[in-house]
């Protein structure tokens, strides 16, 4: 029930702001080719269902093998980043390379390197969402408290125990918190990488479709075709969160043992 109500608010101006976009375009009397009608566009979505589903599952599986990729790109680069404080000072400047370049000047070097395909696309995706996993994760290795370091080496724990049993478990909370931004950012990079990479139209992702109708003057599918990718990209989010929230109430819940 809390869920529901959560929801109210935002499906109301949701509403409210599709029906202010219907009377602008009829009382202003804009053409379809420049701002179509929400009716227009559910019509022009429902009609080309047969393009725009299949594209949607294969700008979906680009931005999940990207959000994979960046997930343990990102993980495994936090793990080599917290061991040595020279490592990070040599490395993480060209971390921050990869998030500062505008991915649209990277992705026509990439399809130049490694050619047009899903490889070029998810590689894009992995580029433009793997730094605010790396930056968290970082972030949650280097801030461990000093006395559970000084306790680990007491005890006289090796640096693989010390990253396995401490550093890597306190990360967790900010892995989650970079994931849930990085999940966000994979759909993007998809699409963006099909702008460049696409598979062509034998096997089309929706940055094609995008690229195709708007070349087309074809508003109305332009339309529907960044309305299936913000709603992919907002899928990948919720289920990111739900996943996160799931993790993190198995860490806040107390041993069984």
């Amino acid at each position: 029930m809390k869920r529901l109500a959560e929801l109210v608010p935002p499906l109301l101006f949701l509403a409210a702001f599709l029906l202010a976009w219907e009377a602008a375009v009829r009382i202003l009397s804009l053409p379809s080719f420049l701002v179509p009608s929400p009716r227009a566009v559910v019509a022009a979505a429902w009609e080309g269902r047969g393009d725009l589903v299949p594209a949607s599952l294969v700008t979906l599986a680009g931005a999940l093998c990207g959000f994979a990729t960046a997930l343990v790109g990102g993980t495994a680069g936090a793990l080599l980043f917290s061991q040595a404080k020279w490592i990070r000072s040599s490395l993480y400047p060209y971390a921050i390379f990869l998030q500062t370049v505008p991915v649209v000047a990277i992705a026509p070097l990439v399809v130049v390197w490694f050619g047009a395909g899903f490889g070029s696309v998810v590689l894009v995706s992995f580029i433009l969402s793997v730094f605010p996993i790396l930056s968290n994760g970082v972030e949650g290795m280097t801030r461990v408290d000093p006395s559970l370091l000084e306790l680990f080496a007491l005890h006289r724990a090796t640096r693989t125990q010390v990253l396995l049993k401490l550093r890597l478990p306190h990360s967790v909370p900010f892995l989650v918190a970079g994931a849930k931004t990085a999940s966000g950012l994979t759909v993007i990079g998809a699409i963006v990488g099909e702008f460049f990479a696409g598979y062509g139209t034998a096997r089309p992702g929706l940055g094609f479709l995008i690229l195709q109708s708007a070349g087309q003057l074809r508003t109305e599918l332009l339309f529907a075709s960044v309305g299936a990718s913000t709603l992919l990209g907002l899928g990948v989010f919720l289920a990111t969160g739900s996943t996160a929230r799931r993790i993190l109430s198995r860490l806040d819940s107390p041993s069984t043992t």
